[in-house]
């Protein structure tokens, strides 16, 4: 199989379907934001004409459900397989390090319970995430360290392990391979073409209607989503159309966040040395470094 990681609006779509139409393969979704039907605009989702190439996890939940990592996980390696057993050729795209290691490598998730979940996040909107974070470090030290005091959810999520297994491990485990076969790409991009990608992406979503997509989906129970709701973009509109903020600066607040946001993923993808490296304009090498992989697998 084929995983091709960057940061948003590197071109990741683009060389998919390159691939997958060069070599008979299926796109199989790694980004949480696309199994989201209506989140059509906002998350760049591929067009029908694009969906022509098979693709896999996308419009699979409503916006007020909850995506988790591990769910994820299992339905992403399940599409996978069910990509090889019809001898069709998977390709993983996705711009997340977290849901890509975890569906690519050994990566075990501890169990939930939906009351002691209920009960810290109960406790979180009652104090919030600084005071859940002093909780969490009296409880667990190391765990604290880990987690950045205003990230409620893993503060939740950190706290709920530790009660259902006494312990908690924040720092991602070491590459290793689950899934077989696997050639991996990363498509790098200088900053200021990337900035000046992403300024020119989010001026052509908010042309596209993404205001009125935003408010459609409040209509849905967006508002009440607890992953959907947290997108980069849709967070601001929100923010806009509660009166918090102007559309103007609810559209350059996105512009920043989704810079931040990429800047963040190129520095996760750059620390797995199994990813190979090409530019935009190195589609023939790309295709060459794939087809060599697949043969040595």
């Amino acid at each position: 199989m084929i995983a091709i990681n960057g940061p948003t609006a590197a071109g990741k779509t683009a060389v998919a379907l390159n691939l997958a139409r060069a070599l008979g393969g299926e796109v199989v979704n790694a980004d949480s934001m696309l199994v989201y039907r209506g989140m059509d605009i906002g998350t760049a989702k591929p067009t029908p004409a694009e969906r022509v190439v098979p693709h896999h996890l996308i419009d699979i939940m409503d916006v007020t459900d909850e995506a988790s990592v591990a769910e994820f996980q299992a339905l992403a390696r399940d599409a996978i397989a069910d990509c090889r057993a019809r001898g069709v050729l998977p390709l993983l795209v996705g711009g997340s390090a977290l849901y890509m290691r975890a569906i690519l490598d050994v990566f075990e998730f501890p169990g939930t319970d939906p009351e002691v979940r209920a009960k810290w996040e109960k406790r979180l909107a009652q104090i919030g995430p600084e005071a859940l974070h002093a909780e969490l470090a009296a409880r667990h030290r190391e765990a604290a360290k880990g987690i950045l005091p205003g990230n409620g959810r893993r503060i939740v999520r950190a706290l709920e392990v530790i009660e259902l297994t006494g312990d908690f491990r924040s720092v991602i485990p070491e590459p290793r391979y689950a899934v077989e076969n696997v050639v991996q790409i990363g498509l790098e991009i200088d900053r200021p073409t990337l900035d000046a990608r992403i300024a020119a992406r989010v001026e052509q979503m908010w042309a596209d209607g993404f205001v009125d997509e935003v408010r459609g989906l409040l209509a849905r129970g967006l508002r009440e989503g607890k992953t959907a709701s947290r997108a980069i973009g849709y967070r601001q509109i929100i923010s806009f159309l509660d009166g918090e903020i102007t559309e103007a600066e609810a559209k350059e607040q996105t512009i920043t966040r989704t810079r931040q946001f990429a800047r963040k993923q190129l520095g996760w993808f750059r620390r797995d040395a199994r990813i190979k490296w090409f530019g935009l304009d190195r589609l023939g090498e790309i295709r060459q470094y794939v087809d060599g992989g697949m043969r040595d697998a």
